[in-house]
């Protein structure tokens, strides 16, 4: 005949606390382990980009050609930078670099004409990345779907209270639609594409820098 013998409580306590002392020792460690990778990889292996202006952006009838200069002074920094190539076309691009001028309020035009960019003849650094002549041929494909938003794109007037940051968004490029898409990474500021040092791009690059040390360091098991 045999006997069971209980589980003495105070063996079993000091199992639960060997199991909790275990757990904390480790879970920094695990932590550290699955940082995320700031930036992905599709972007760290991207080469052209294009710079636009999105179709919902609205300007004040005071600076109609505030977003047209934050497009310039943004590609001027990145050819700067020399990273990337700059392309007209968004169907072409690996990145779709969406920008837009922030404002208070008041009245404001929408659609304005003087967004669209047939011709471009920009100097901004050293050669070859410093100088880019380019023009668009055809209608250029929608970065948006048109059956989304309103059928009339024309220029129109109205009164609105707007973001007073500065917008600088990275979509994927290459595909149809792409704003409609969420932007792979956003960075919002005051003054932030204000030239010639412009701060969103300075914040890409480190951004990117730190996605590419990120991604050179070796997994620990």
């Amino acid at each position: 005949m045999s006997v069971r013998t209980p589980v003495s409580l105070s063996l079993l306590l000091l199992l639960l606390v060997s199991i909790s002392l275990f757990s904390i020792s480790v879970s920094p460690a695990v932590a550290k382990n699955k940082k995320k990778q700031q930036l992905p990889d599709v972007v760290l292996r991207a080469q052209r980009v294009v710079v636009v202006i999105p179709p919902d952006a609205n300007e004040s009838v005071t600076d109609p050609r505030a977003n047209r200069t934050a497009q310039d002074k943004v590609e001027r920094a990145i050819s700067k930078w020399g990273r990337f190539n700059l392309v007209m076309d968004a169907s072409v691009a690996d990145l779709v670099i969406s920008v837009r001028k922030g404002h208070a309020g008041g009245p404001m035009i929408s659609n304005s004409p003087v967004d669209d960019r047939p011709v471009v003849f920009q100097t901004g650094g050293p050669p070859p990345a410093g100088v880019r002549i380019g023009g668009q041929q055809g209608r250029p494909p929608d970065l948006t779907n048109p059956g989304l938003g309103p059928e009339d794109r024309g220029p129109q007037l109205g009164s609105q209270i707007g973001r007073s940051e500065d917008m600088f968004e990275v979509y994927l490029g290459g595909v149809d639609y792409p704003l409609d898409a969420p932007p792979i990474w956003r960075f919002y500021a005051k003054d932030g594409l204000k030239g010639p040092q412009v701060n969103a791009v300075e914040q890409f690059r480190k951004a990117i820098e730190d996605s590419e040390k990120q991604q050179q360091q070796p997994q620990k098991p």
